[in-house]
């Protein structure tokens, strides 16, 4: 069994999800003698330089920091094969060349907030409880020329919980991939690992499902969808960058974000997208099969705010719907 402290490891990753791996990789004594991610940049209407979240952790911790604009400039790659990493480890990254992945002796792999072959794209988090799973999990794999196809190292699954957000499992795939990276280097460095091919993992003809890069309309409501459709995708986007809709009433239009909802089974009287409500206490939406009963909510300009909040200042409610 080799020394943790002896193992010199590159990690490469950006945003929050990256830092729980990073961090154990780090607590767990492993030589993390770099970390590679995003370079700075602007935000919020001041364009204030901002940092990734790999990168504060870095620097509070003495760890050397490279933020390459493009992964193939040449001083870059020599700067890596300088420090003689044994393995690379990329969470949250953007895809890399195999100039890169190629460099080190036992090779890169990557974390991935999926059970794969499932899933493979940019938010697996998302997709997975937008489309209803009862399950997930996080992989690790080797990285090859293509995007999330490599052969599977490590696999552990988690259920999701019927009302389960995309923030509330991401959090906890976050801290489960955090102690299967460190599982995988273990196995990697003392020559026990087995690489398994993904086509091996595809149970009957269970046909793929993809995680692309979320977009704009991603998010927005169709009210004469079902009711499960509709409270999978306000949970499958909450928080961020969650689901939106129009509240409409004559020549009102006020653009709403939904947080939090429940479902309800049965049929209404109302058509897709009319309100029922109390004006105090609930605000229930009409959809093709149920009602959604919203929970929490923001309207374009305001704090996001709780149903009874919500309806204590916004006048005539019953008079719009969504649309």
């Amino acid at each position: 069994m080799k020394n943790p402290n002896e193992i010199r490891v590159v990690f490469m990753g950006t945003p929050g999800f990256a830092v729980a791996p990073l961090k154990t990789l780090f607590e767990k004594g492993y030589n993390v003698c770099a970390v590679v991610t995003a370079p700075d940049k602007p935000v919020g209407r001041g364009l204030k330089m901002s940092m990734s979240d790999v990168k504060e952790f870095a620097l509070a911790n003495g760890i050397k920091i490279f933020q390459p604009l493009s992964l193939k400039d040449e001083s870059f790659l020599d700067d890596l094969k300088a420090l003689n990493a044994h393995i690379f480890v990329v969470v949250a990254f953007r895809m890399l060349p195999k100039a890169v992945w190629s460099i080190p002796e036992f090779g890169t792999f990557n974390l991935h907030a999926s059970l794969l072959p499932q899933y493979r794209g940019a938010a697996p988090i998302n997709h997975a409880i937008m489309n209803g799973e009862k399950k997930s999990g996080v992989t690790t794999f080797l990285i090859d020329e293509k995007i999330d196809t490599g052969e599977v190292l490590l696999q552990r699954e988690c259920q999701i919980g019927e009302s389960e957000t995309a923030g509330e499992l991401h959090d906890k795939l976050m801290m489960m991939g955090a102690y299967l990276v460190c599982e995988t280097v273990d196995l990697i460095i003392n020559g026990q690992a087995n690489a398994i091919n993904q086509s091996s993992l595809e149970i009957g003809n269970k046909p793929l499902k993809e995680a692309p890069k979320l977009d704009k309309n991603t998010g927005k409501i169709d009210w004469n969808s079902d009711s499960v459709k509709i409270f999978n995708l306000i949970r499958g986007l909450s928080p961020y960058p969650a689901s939106y809709s129009t509240l409409i009433k004559d020549n009102t239009v006020i653009p709403v974000k939904i947080y939090s909802a429940t479902r309800e089974d049965g049929s209404s009287e109302l058509a897709a997208g009319e309100i029922l409500t109390d004006e105090k206490t609930y605000l229930k939406v009409s959809c093709n099969s149920g009602l959604i009963s919203i929970t929490s909510i923001q309207a374009a300009g305001k704090k996001r705010l709780n149903i009874r909040e919500f309806l204590a200042g916004f006048r005539d409610i019953s008079l719009y719907k969504f649309e």
